[in-house]
């Protein structure tokens, strides 16, 4: 115990950290994030209904309207999904550019924000070319590169506030850890978790007053929005995401199951063994990592593959956080009496900058090094055919493919997913990968939504747009 308590920080010196370098890598990253989200939105290439979703959720509160996202289901409150009203600051960039790249320009420079503050505190904390070496890998780093790909997320802001968090935390600003964690509980439920974690480090640093109010803060938040505030919104009065912990495949699955097996897949263990590997593994020996253990938890109790390993957006939040402790792991590591340790913590940010470089080659950013990324194909093509054949307006029915392009100026429903309302466009693309083969397009659209009647008006590539011929049911 007497040598673990030898091997504390080494010193509270604070070393000059120049703002304008760091702005420079902002907008170099801002650009590379936009640039590379921009691309794919414009190729079509959108990996889920998330963009449409969040867009359709602004578009509600820029018109003061309820948060209505017919994407999930006619007249569906998304608040009774996720509670996650911050995106309700998106809506000045959204009166401006009324469009889902909107959505995409934010999170990049919501991203670019957060390597700034990364940064800059590790400079201040560590001196020398520490800081510029962190942004670099910070900004490449798989976290935040999947999160891009995986188009916007409200998760975005809740990427500089850890940062600002953590930076509060290494900076010993007491009052500023509680003042930027408070507003993480309106970006995503969970976080009331890790606002709870946040609490208990301000406790373990020896603001115990403040750390446990602040604990006791967290767990109310968290205890309130799933238990209170989703079920009101929810039409079903639950909170649908508990079933991701209790069942798989239908099968109901035991709390005692769920935690047994919660390193039971190798894509589970690769993705904790990069989430600390690319700081060199410094990040373990920071107290500041404790801050990882909410989001891991839910998402190794999981049963949904989707959550457990490095691609998506999940892992987005856990980037401040293993980078700044990083940063701690270094400054404590340099104070140790152990010669081996001090001469690994001097090359351990330059060894995490020259992994994240090194990995990039097999993440999305290395698509921009690639001529072909900037080339329309024919595909592209076919869907702006498309595009271009359904009104201003309309009420529209239609898959992931075209759906985020439609969000801004028409009702946009997931395919399948609002029956009874007869929309006046059925759009469709015939290679996003159906369970069964698309054959009649017409017959397909009539299956959905019997009590209409549908025909072909567009045919473009594999996309077909049929229009409805029959009369709105109830109007006549």
């Amino acid at each position: 115990m007497s040598g673990e308590q030898a091997e504390e920080p080494a010193g509270r010196t604070r070393h000059p950290a120049p703002l304008r370098p760091y702005l420079i890598a902002a907008v170099v990253l801002c650009a590379l994030y936009f640039l590379y989200g921009y691309l794919r939105y414009s190729h079509f290439q959108s990996p889920s209904w998330d963009l449409g979703i969040f867009e359709q959720e602004v578009r509600a509160y820029a018109g003061f309207d309820a948060p209505v996202v017919d994407i999930k289901g006619p007249g569906y409150l998304i608040l009774g999904d996720h509670f996650s009203p911050v995106v309700a600051l998106l809506v000045p960039l959204y009166w401006i550019f009324p469009s889902a790249v909107a959505l995409l320009f934010a999170q990049a420079a919501l991203f670019a924000a957060s390597a700034v503050v990364v940064g800059r505190t590790v400079q201040q904390i560590l001196g020398g070319r520490a800081g510029l070496c962190a942004t670099v890998a910070y900004g490449l780093s798989w976290g935040l590169q999947e999160a891009v790909k995986a188009d916007f997320h409200e998760i975005a802001f809740a990427v500089p506030l850890l940062a600002l968090v953590c930076r509060a935390l290494l900076m010993e600003r007491w009052r500023a850890v509680v003042l930027w964690s408070l507003p993480l509980v309106l970006v995503k439920e969970d976080l009331g978790v890790t606002v709870a974690v946040v609490g208990l480090l301000l406790a373990l640093y020896g603001r115990r007053l403040q750390g446990f109010l602040l604990a006791a803060f967290g767990v109310f938040a968290f205890a309130l929005t799933v238990l209170v505030l989703i079920p009101a919104a929810s039409s079903a009065g639950t909170y649908d995401y508990w079933k991701k912990i209790e069942e798989s495949g239908g099968q109901e699955v035991s709390l005692l199951d769920s935690v047994l097996g919660v390193l039971d897949s190798s894509v589970k263990l690769e993705m904790l063994v990069f989430l600390v590997g690319i700081t060199a593994f410094m990040a373990l020996r920071s107290p500041l990592v404790l801050l990882v253990l909410p989001t891991l938890g839910w998402r190794l109790l999981s049963q949904d593959s989707n959550h457990w390993g490095m691609v998506w957006h999940y892992s987005a939040i856990l980037m401040p956080v293993v980078f700044l402790a990083m940063a701690d792991g270094v400054r404590r590591s340099q104070g140790s009496k152990r010669p081996w340790l001090v001469s690994y913590a001097n090359v351990a940010v330059p060894m995490a900058a020259a992994v994240a470089v090194a990995l990039t080659q097999h993440l999305p950013l290395r698509e921009l090094l690639r001529p072909e990324t900037y080339r329309a194909d024919a595909r592209t093509h076919a869907a702006e055919e498309a595009l271009d054949a359904i009104p201003v307006g309309a009420r529209v029915e239609t898959d992931i493919t075209l759906m985020a392009h439609l969000t801004s100026d028409r009702t946009v429903y997931w395919v399948g997913g609002a029956p009874g309302t007869a929309p006046d466009v059925v759009a469709i693309n015939l290679d996003f990968g159906w369970s069964r083969p698309i054959d009649d397009p017409v017959k397909y659209a009539q299956q959905l939504h019997p009590e209409a009647r549908y025909r072909v008006t567009r045919v473009a590539g594999s996309f077909v747009v049929m229009e409805r011929t029959t009369k709105e049911p109830g109007n006549g």
